[in-house]
């Protein structure tokens, strides 16, 4: 399938590892151009020659929690590529901690990093997409849906941020431009994502899976793609779970 992607302009946050960065090395080989934001501007061109042409690409380091940020990455999209048609949202990954023990200043620390500054790019964005059919997806995880334990804060903070999703696919769509949110589940231990720790999954943890493994890199990147590509054109305002079937909810 040609998922219509070829000269269009993405920013993509959190590019520089995990999600952010097979999303970024898939929006590549379909043929897009692409602004890359990550907060280690050494760690952000050391894998950029793994992604793409680097004529087609734009590297601009920020802090995603520094309000402006959001700003400069629209800005230099403009700028370089004269045009915008929407983005790849990294959301983070929250300390690990239960609900009773995460610290008033470790959730105010990730209300800033994991929830209002994707949400300000995802608002900017928005309001500053110029090409037809614009489109973003906000790279989440299944606890939107079902709590993980030792996860309190992310428990907390990102099914917010997938309802202000679902909110904004309301206000953005009559001007045509779409806002999806993917779930990912279980990454494969073998890579180095944030959604994972560096250990093989508990036996338990595989039976609990349909498909009885992890998920690869690529294979959540292609759903977010497609979900961000013209080839999505009328869908907006889901959550797709990309979780091999643990989530057993309609």
């Amino acid at each position: 399938m040609d998922l219509g992607l070829s000269d269009r302009v993405y920013i993509v946050s959190g590019a520089s590892t995990g999600l952010g960065l097979s999303c970024a090395r898939v929006l590549a080989d379909e043929g897009a151009l692409l602004v890359l934001h990550a907060g280690d501007e050494d760690e952000l061109r050391t894998v950029m020659p793994s992604i793409g042409d680097p004529s087609r690409l734009l590297p601009v380091p920020g802090d995603i929690s520094d309000p402006g940020t959001e700003t400069r990455l629209v800005a230099a999209a403009h700028a370089r590529f004269g045009r915008l048609d929407g983005a790849v949202i990294s959301c983070g990954a929250p300390p690990t901690s239960t609900v009773l023990e995460a610290s008033d200043g470790a959730w105010r620390e990730a209300f800033e990093s994991s929830l209002l500054g994707p949400l300000r790019l995802a608002r900017s964005v928005g309001k500053a997409a110029t090409g037809e059919g614009a489109s973003m997806v906000l790279l989440l995880s299944s606890t939107v849906r079902t709590p993980v334990m030792d996860a309190g804060v992310a428990n907390g903070l990102r099914p917010g941020l997938a309802m202000a999703a679902k909110a904004l696919a309301d206000e953005l769509g009559p001007r045509g431009v779409r806002i999806n949110n993917l779930l990912a589940g279980h990454v494969d231990a073998s890579s180095p994502l944030e959604f994972e720790d560096s250990t093989e999954l508990a036996p338990d943890v595989l039976e609990d899976i349909p498909l009885r493994r992890a998920g690869l890199p690529d294979e959540f990147a292609r759903a977010a793609v497609f979900l961000l590509s013209p080839a999505a054109s009328y869908i907006t305002g889901a959550s797709l779970t990309v979780d091999g079937g643990t989530d057993r909810s309609l």
